[in-house]
């Protein structure tokens, strides 16, 4: 059966409706044409703020906080969430999650911070994780002023926002870093490889497909694509998961990066850390923004969502973590 009539029904029309690219060589139209139209809402409150990044350039960090509390709940500290938007590690800006974030903020009662951090090409690993890495601390050693708690920072991110929140979990273990109670990548771009059944079975244009994979972690990389890869650049080589904070993780049945979430989900749950997953069904990498208003769609948004404000509430501490 070819891809389109594998698609679930609701998801088709959007997904004939997505524009066609070819990368690299569309990358500069791309990231025009994706420009968000920036989102205001009376629930909740947006502002920018600029932070020194790892070299001492500027780093914007977008921050949305609930404008509103009932009259009669005094919230002194709420939960953070450190959200990292996707785009292949070569698109995107915090912006264009602005709606989502929104929804994060009022629905989970958090605050969200969304680094706009470096892309590639101009800037290949591991520039945009250093500057997430560097949003964490700051989050961090601004709880007190900013109202938040630091025992409940979670870290999420979709697509590749998804594998940057999978390696930054990854590295502040590791660094011995500000603690993490709980991480959600979406469908995370986990593996360099691009070895797995999936990312061979899924070439359609109008979707994430293995070309434009293959082109974006050229350019994350840069001219080290066959040298020893980090584990904080490609997560899927880390050998050791144990310590991790406790998972949330969904992906499509027709998403390129299914596989390599599968093993990764596996050997997890092999570690000891507490994960939870969802594999569904008929939908294609990020169904649920080509399409928001099919019925998937809105249960994948709801599930997760949910499952972040659930977190953010009572946090699982894994028996692994330090």
């Amino acid at each position: 059966m070819d891809f389109i009539n594998r698609v679930a029904p609701e998801l088709r029309a959007g997904l004939l409706g997505l524009a066609v690219i070819q990368l690299p060589e569309d990358l500069m139209k791309a990231r025009l044409d994706a420009a968000p139209a920036v989102q205001v809402s009376d629930a909740v409150e947006i502002e920018n703020v600029y932070i020194r990044g790892e070299h001492g350039d500027e780093l914007q960090l977008r921050i949305y906080t609930p404008a509103h509390t009932e009259p009669t709940t005094k919230i002194t500290e709420r939960p953070a969430l450190l959200w990292i938007h996707g785009g292949g590690m070569i698109l995107g800006s915090p912006e264009g999650d602005d709606q989502l974030c929104m929804d994060f903020a009022t629905r989970a009662d958090c605050i969200v911070i969304s680094p706009n951090y470096r892309l590639a090409p101009e800037h290949p690993y591991p520039a945009g994780l250093e500057d997430c890495y560097t949003t964490l601390e700051w989050i961090s050693s601004e709880a007190e002023a900013r109202g938040i708690d630091r025992s409940r920072i979670a870290v999420g991110g979709a697509s590749a926002g998804g594998g940057l929140a999978a390696a930054l979990a990854l590295l502040t273990r590791d660094r011995q870093g500000p603690a993490l109670c709980f991480q959600m990548p979406l469908y995370p771009m986990l593996d360099h490889r691009n070895e797995t059944s999936s990312s061979y079975e899924i070439t359609h244009p109008s979707v994430w497909n293995r070309a434009h994979n293959l082109a974006a972690w050229e350019m994350y990389l840069g001219q080290d694509m066959k040298a020893d890869i980090p584990v904080y650049a490609s997560p899927s080589l880390a050998t050791d998961l144990t310590g991790l904070p406790p998972a949330y993780i969904c992906v499509g049945e027709l998403d390129l990066f299914r596989d390599e979430i599968l093993d990764y989900v596996a050997r997890l749950a092999r570690a000891g850390v507490q994960v939870e997953f969802h594999l569904y069904p008929g939908c294609y990498h990020a169904s649920e923004h080509v399409a928001p208003e099919a019925d998937s769609s809105k249960r994948i948004r709801n599930e997760y969502i949910g499952r972040l404000a659930q977190a953010l509430k009572s946090p699982i501490r894994n028996i692994n973590n330090r």
